[in-house]
């Protein structure tokens, strides 16, 4: 662990020097490390070395792995069940002409695919019992005394399988965000946390799974291996991994051939 941890300082400390070397303040390009060493000018007592390679590491390991996760569950989801597969490959030809790998806005067009994402972070939240909250001062929440200082747990995966709240909550049903919208009854659908301390990285996780898993999904042809649908059983962690890793068969589709191999 200790070699691991000086072999990963190291590799942050070239990414601030470089930054460093060719910082400039010009805020149209401006990465997240430029913006942090424009503070360290400023207030050089808060923003150490270290705060900002700590934070880069932060940036880099949320950032990832969780993403990562929630596409091997929305993968897994998928190829259990082909016919929401078929209609997330149709609206994919639908909207991007199969001479070009699909870019980022296109991305941002799929709907039915977004409503996919949803649904897989409503059923296999990747961190499902959210980051530990604190109470900062004592308070009355629903008729409760909270006193200062009480650590609160959100059990995201009983809210988002509720039956009070969903309909058939245990199935996977992505149209049912057709009917509810994407940003309606918040509060019984929060994967990335909600108010002042939630994920400040939800909008580029969803549209960086969406991207991921459609350019998956326009160029390979997935199957199971086997007859027996994937194993969905939830392993225990931080971030919720699935017990057995996903393990599936893909080629590339004939119309995406010549494209693939001039990549």
């Amino acid at each position: 662990m200790v070699k691991l941890m000086k072999k990963m300082d190291s590799f942050l400390q070239k990414l601030v020097d470089e930054k460093r070397r060719n910082w400039s303040n010009d805020q149209r390009n401006m990465t997240l490390i430029d913006v942090m060493l424009d503070l360290q000018q400023k207030e050089p007592e808060f923003y150490t070395e270290e705060i900002v390679k700590g934070v880069v590491l932060i940036m880099l390991i949320a950032g990832s792995e969780t993403s990562a996760r929630s596409m091997e569950w929305a993968l897994s989801l998928l190829l259990n069940h082909p016919e929401i597969m078929n209609k997330v490959r149709e609206e994919i030809n639908n909207v991007v002409h199969q001479d070009h790998l699909m870019n980022e806005s296109e991305a941002s067009k799929l709907k039915y695919l977004q409503n996919v994402i949803m649904e897989v972070l409503r059923l296999y939240p990747v961190t499902p019992m959210l980051i530990p909250h604190e109470s900062s001062n004592d308070c009355n929440v629903c008729g409760f005394d909270v006193p200062k200082g009480t650590i609160l747990l959100v059990n995201l995966w009983t809210l988002h399988r509720d039956p009070n709240l969903w309909v058939d909550p245990t199935r996977f049903v992505p149209e049912r965000f057709e009917e509810r919208g994407l940003d309606s009854e918040i509060y019984n659908m929060l994967p990335f946390g909600v108010g002042r301390r939630a994920c400040p990285g939800s909008v580029l996780a969803k549209r960086f799974m969406a991207n991921a898993i459609a350019s998956l999904i326009q160029c390979f042809e997935w199957e199971r291996i086997g007859n027996e649908e994937i194993d969905m059983t939830e392993g225990i962690g931080i971030t919720m991994p699935k017990v057995e890793p996903l393990i599936a068969l893909c080629r590339p589709r004939q119309v995406m051939v010549n494209l693939l191999s001039n990549i």
